[in-house]
């Protein structure tokens, strides 16, 4: 075996067995390729055997080379998972990861996705269900999140008494804080259509949104629902489920919405967390600028 060996297994890990990005598999099979050469790795063993300590030797010369916080984050992500790939290869009792603390990362921006993205997700998920009453589910949770910008747990607390929709919908956010946020015409529609094919009674006082088995439902299964939908239609790791309610946001402030309204829809605490939604808008700006302006083309 050379080290080559081990990059190609590690390689084919990343891709099919984990199916992580493009992005990420090169990423991380860069940082192994790295961490290979600078130990002269032959064998599992070889990896296997190293612990924080030399792991932080390797980042600390990456470090030496000019990575910023994000990238040596990253590059111990992938350190961290390559040495467990080798202890499960080499058969040890521990095959979890060396255990080294990385950087603080600045939290960043939200990332929106477009009004076609999130139709199109929303329509992927029923598309991808095994049952037609879940797929209609999995639509109705997404449209409210994206259309009203409720947040995954907000729109799972949902009680049946909530039914039939209105022109707009009382929920109860962060610290039992309410709020009335707007219900469009296709998110009246979806959760409708999820109610009528729903195969459990849904009583006024028991959860809307139900699991395969009838008890509330769980916000993992929503986002493994998104997360296939995602992969199938190529859409990048952020689009995950609360990017639809960051994604609400920036539509409406793009549209022309006030920070204050917006503050009070998103049932924030303070404007400043509503603040970071301008930064948001003016990426998202800046970058139809340059994709469409003519001088950009040159």
């Amino acid at each position: 075996m050379s080290g080559a060996d081990l990059l190609e297994a590690w390689h084919e890990h990343l891709a099919k067995g984990r199916r992580r990005s493009p992005h990420t598999v090169r990423a991380y099979s860069a940082a192994a390729a790295r961490l290979v050469t600078a130990i002269g790795a032959e064998e599992w063993r070889d990896v296997a055997r190293l612990d924080g300590r030399a792991l932080r030797g390797q980042l600390a010369a990456r470090r030496a080379e000019g990575i910023g916080n994000a990238s040596t984050a990253r590059e111990l992500s992938a350190l961290k998972g390559f040495v467990a790939f080798a202890r499960e290869r080499t058969g040890e009792a521990d095959s979890s990861a060396p255990r080294l603390r990385g950087p603080r990362i600045k939290k960043g921006l939200p990332r929106p996705v477009t009004p076609d993205d999130a139709e199109n997700l929303a329509d992927g998920v029923r598309s991808l269900a095994a049952d037609d009453w879940i797929g209609a589910r999995d639509r109705a949770v997404l449209l409210l999140m994206y259309g009203s910008g409720l947040r995954i747990a907000e729109a799972l607390s949902l009680t049946a008494a909530a039914l039939p929709l209105g022109e707009t919908l009382t929920v109860t956010g962060k610290g039992g804080k309410q709020r009335v946020v707007p219900v469009l015409p296709i998110v009246r529609e979806a959760v409708a259509d999820y109610a009528r094919r729903c195969p459990w009674p849904l009583a006024p006082g028991e959860a809307l949104f139900r699991g395969a088995k009838g008890g509330p439902l769980g916000q993992g299964m929503v986002q493994k629902a998104m997360a296939k939908a995602r992969i199938a239609l190529g859409l990048p790791a952020t689009a995950t489920p609360h990017a639809l309610r960051h994604s609400f946001a920036t539509h409406l402030l793009g549209a022309g919405a006030d920070l204050r309204s917006l503050q009070e829809l998103l049932g924030h605490a303070s404007l400043g967390s509503t603040q970071i939604y301008t930064k948001v808008d003016a990426a998202v700006l800046l970058d139809t600028y340059r994709k469409a302006h003519p001088r950009e083309q040159d």
